[in-house]
């Protein structure tokens, strides 16, 4: 599939990467662990495992590798292409790298997350490069999920969870649109990481929140029957929930 196709299956799916906060588990999993003793290596061999589950991923490692030659922000070209790879979205969805990594990291048997370990630590180190934003952004579902988050209490996010800081891009007809049930989140983040020199689809100010990151809810409000707005604030848990590669590490 050409890069154009590739744009083209993601704006049909209306960049559902940003609305699957819906999928997220409802109690709390084992910490995310095992992937930081891997050595790093190129994004080529960090696939190699995944392909049982990504057949077409090496096409995609191909497209990604070529748009990062010249990288920003001190990333090297494997690094770039990690974050570029998760960014991309075709057909069939579910065989979208996005798309399973998220979904295995929501499950709970952890070893199922081993297959990842290698691509795991390639792009979080690339990620941990990245200057930490702290400042209020977006993310949002086509459904109510009110009634699931009260407010004082707690909740882990145990996928990547992309965001935007444009309400006005969120409410958008790519996104969620204006009209039908829909929950806004509201989110003051204190480590976003701003992926847009490093994104497929470059004409948007994503901000990736990394895995078991953990909010509090300040508030609720629902403006409009259809329409709830959730205010989460990310806290620190009383333990690591992942454990973060080391950016001083080089490609072996």
């Amino acid at each position: 599939m050409a890069a154009k196709d590739v744009y083209t299956a993601g704006t049909e799916n209306k960049h559902d990467r940003f609305l699957d906060v819906g999928q997220e588990p409802r109690r709390m999993l084992q910490p995310i662990e095992g992937y930081q003793k891997m050595p790093l290596v190129s994004l080529e061999k960090a696939v190699e495992p995944i392909v049982f589950c990504c057949p077409d991923i090496y096409r995609r490692v191909f497209v990604a590798m070529s748009n990062c030659e010249n990288p920003s922000d001190g990333l090297d070209q494997n690094e770039s292409a990690s974050i570029f790879l998760y960014t991309m979205e075709w057909e069939p969805q579910e065989e979208c790298l996005y798309y399973v990594l998220n979904k295995t990291l929501r499950t709970e048997n952890r070893q199922k997350l081993r297959p990842w370990f290698s691509y795991l630590k390639l792009v979080l180190t690339a990620l941990q490069k990245l200057t930490a934003e702290k400042q209020t952004i977006w993310r949002g579902v086509t459904l109510d999920l009110s009634q699931q988050y009260e407010v004082g209490k707690r909740y882990v996010w145990w996928a990547f969870s992309s965001c935007t800081r444009s309400l006005a891009i969120l409410e958008s007809e790519q996104f969620l649109g204006k009209r039908g049930s829909r929950t806004l989140f509201n989110i003051e983040c204190q480590n976003g990481k701003k992926i847009r020199s490093h994104s497929y689809i470059n004409v948007e100010d994503e901000i990736l929140l990394l895995p078991a990151t953990q909010f509090e809810v300040i508030s609720k409000l629902n403006p409009s029957s259809d329409l709830h707005i959730i205010h989460l604030k990310q806290v620190d848990p009383p333990f690591s929930l992942i454990e973060l590669p080391s950016t001083g590490i080089t490609l072996q």
